[in-house]
């Protein structure tokens, strides 16, 4: 029998092998302890902090705590906890491989593509990556996306699962690295396009409110945190209204906090229509035909390319949002959908 490395937990010991996982470029800025609870949700934040103390999980060899941001490249040793008695039957299920048919339909979502980078149309209800639920998603079938490359491509933001829009992906190390910064350094420009319950007021401004994670049996939850929240930056400009009823308002987040835009349209008191997490029965309009699928959709991105000059992707409206918006009578070519920020930012 293997004897165990000094300051080994003895609950631990043996159990299996000690892995050594690179932090992932979408990674990056997550705290240790939670990517441990995304990676092994079966571990309790106790056994982390026990684990930390000891020595037994380091980040590029070194001793660390809980609350260290993560950059990517960074190697996080991984003591055999996941074979670790009672954390196995609450570990992720297996993914499963993507179909030849799916594969086929990933390739047809690309909008743009060269030897850096790839762009494509997320369509809402595919998850960007995996959890404990959660068995196809994005990640698991980037290998659809190599054509031809020696490297799948690597995920340097995220979108909702239930979102829709332009979404990027790196092709290549170095591509990652500088696309990664561009998102850090917000030099990256995105508008998201949303169906409101009802007409923010006034129609245009931006709303500064700091958001803390809320843990919940539904999934965690953004709530306005003063304190304990990080800053998160919010522009937005109706363009077009159906009454008192609706809107068709541009957004765009100068930080990217999760659930950011929905947690701030809720807060204007008009919440993105389907989105019953923050909205409530509020989020949904009865009696009217509408779907009931969540109106929010990564409209554009313009961003810096990884060798020069900048890349800019426009994604077009997924069924759900083109019928809601032929039902109240917008124009998604209006002349104010052009340049919704103008008045705005500054």
């Amino acid at each position: 029998m293997r004897a165990a490395e000094p300051g080994a937990d003895p609950d631990t010991a043996g159990t299996g092998a000690v892995r050594t996982i690179e932090v992932a470029e979408v990674e990056a800025g997550s705290r240790l302890d939670r990517w441990f609870k995304r990676h092994y949700p079966g571990v309790s934040h106790g056994r982390i902090e026990k684990l930390l103390r000891t020595g037994q999980i380091r980040v590029d060899g070194r001793r660390v705590k809980a609350g260290l941001r993560l950059s990517p490249g960074m190697r996080i040793r991984v003591p055999p906890i996941a074979d670790a008695p009672g954390t196995a039957a609450r570990t992720p299920a297996r993914t499963r491989e993507p179909s030849r048919e799916d594969a086929a339909k990933l390739r047809a979502l690309v909008l743009y593509k060269d030897d850096d980078v790839i762009a494509i149309d997320k369509p809402p209800g595919l998850a960007v990556q995996g959890g404990t639920k959660t068995l196809i998603h994005l990640d698991a079938m980037l290998d659809a996306l190599r054509f031809g490359a020696d490297e799948r491509p690597r995920l340097v933001h995220r979108l909702d699962k239930d979102s829709s829009g332009v979404l990027i992906l790196a092709r290549t190390p170095a591509a990652a690295s500088r696309l990664a910064a561009s998102f850090r350094q917000r030099e990256a420009r995105k508008t998201y396009w949303a169906v409101t319950v009802g007409v923010p007021s006034p129609r245009e401004g931006k709303v500064d409110l700091a958001l803390a994670k809320l843990p919940g049996r539904g999934g965690e939850r953004m709530v306005a945190d003063a304190e304990a929240g990080k800053r998160a930056i919010t522009y937005y400009s109706v363009i077009e209204t159906a009454g008192r009823t609706a809107a068709w308002v541009a957004l765009s987040p100068l930080t990217g906090r999760t659930h950011q835009l929905r947690a701030h349209c809720a807060h204007l008191g008009t919440p993105i229509l389907g989105d019953g997490k923050y909205g409530a029965k509020a989020a949904f309009l009865a009696g009217r035909g509408v779907s009931r699928k969540l109106h929010l959709h990564a409209r554009s991105l313009s961003i810096p390319h990884p060798r020069a000059g900048r890349i800019d992707v426009t994604a077009p409206l997924p069924a759900h949002m083109v019928e809601t918006f032929a039902l109240f009578g917008f124009d998604a070519d209006a002349e104010a959908a052009r340049d919704p920020f103008a008045g705005v930012k500054g």
